[in-house]
């Protein structure tokens, strides 16, 4: 495959051109199939060749996994890597569970989603993922950057709470939403926050959050597509309110168990600034202290 010429004279190699590794392999012959000939189903079957005889596996499983997902295979890539992420390297691992979770959210197994996000936030707080260092490398779309503590746990705490509202666990989902807002405030999680208090017909205390998106108070205020939908959501709360609704029936639990709280309180304590560590906002949470599931 590196053989092939290059259109418009370039005299760059065609792996180079077309970002695609060099050599014969499976591997590189499934990349070939996936950039080059834009064929996902026969990239699948390279993958699986790939993982198969030890041809980078780490990639491959990911890759393969990604692909599936694309062609609406997503049940069979979460069998496929839960069957095979036990041949990949430990440093592989964290990337194979985000691939599961946006699988586990294509697929609606909401309650899988918890669990994976819950233990990823502890594997943070537990220092096993940043391994005492403040940011680590991340890769999105073949590019590498630099996450942040911070960021990490405020993003899997915004996933996290976003998959408490498709069980209609309110309550548990404004918790979480308010320690990523502590920690790494966004516009996008404020409005999820909004939209959690909206559900609970608590319209003064999401509209002042609202407000203070609108009013660029908030990181990530001036882009456009959360400024849109605080704007949608205030005309939500202004109707609601109109209407008058009688407050919802407090029936949802937290199912946070003490164990992942106390974690999180741990963790408040070292990435919150100084005046919210003196109101954590799982405190909180002790007041439904006897409604946590185990």
């Amino acid at each position: 495959m590196e053989g092939h010429g290059s259109s418009g004279g370039s005299k760059d190699p065609f792996h180079v051109i077309h970002k695609v590794p060099s050599g014969d392999s499976p591997y590189v012959r499934a990349k070939h199939a996936q950039l080059v000939q834009k064929d996902p189903e026969a990239a699948i079957i390279w993958f699986w060749k790939a993982i198969n005889v030890g041809d980078r596996v780490d990639s491959a499983l990911k890759d393969m996994a990604v692909m599936m997902k694309q062609v609406d295979r997503s049940e069979e890539a979460i069998e496929v890597i839960k069957s095979f992420r036990g041949r990949c390297s430990r440093q592989s691992q964290e990337s194979l569970d985000n691939v599961l979770i946006d699988l586990y959210k294509k697929c609606g197994k909401v309650e899988e989603q918890i669990e994976l996000l819950k233990r990823k936030l502890r594997q943070i707080y537990q220092g096993e993922i940043f391994n005492g260092r403040p940011t680590k490398t991340a890769r999105s779309h073949g590019k590498k950057f630099q996450v942040s503590v911070k960021q990490e746990t405020s993003r899997l705490l915004g996933n996290l709470g976003w998959a408490y509202m498709q069980k209609f666990n309110y309550m548990a989902a404004e918790a979480v939403y308010k320690k990523a807002q502590m920690i790494d405030p966004d516009a996008n999680k404020a409005c999820n926050l909004a939209l959690c208090l909206i559900r609970q017909a608590r319209f003064t205390e999401a509209q002042r959050i609202l407000d203070e998106v609108l009013q660029g108070g908030v990181p990530g205020s001036d882009d456009p597509k959360p400024k849109k939908r605080a704007e949608e959501l205030l005309i939500d709360v202004r109707s609601r309110q109109e209407a008058s609704p009688p407050p919802p029936e407090l029936s949802y639990l937290l199912s946070l168990d003490e164990d992942f709280v106390k974690g999180l309180e741990r963790l408040m304590g070292e990435l919150a600034p100084p005046r919210s560590r003196r109101l954590p906002v799982f405190e909180e949470i002790s007041s439904f202290k006897d409604q946590l599931t185990y």
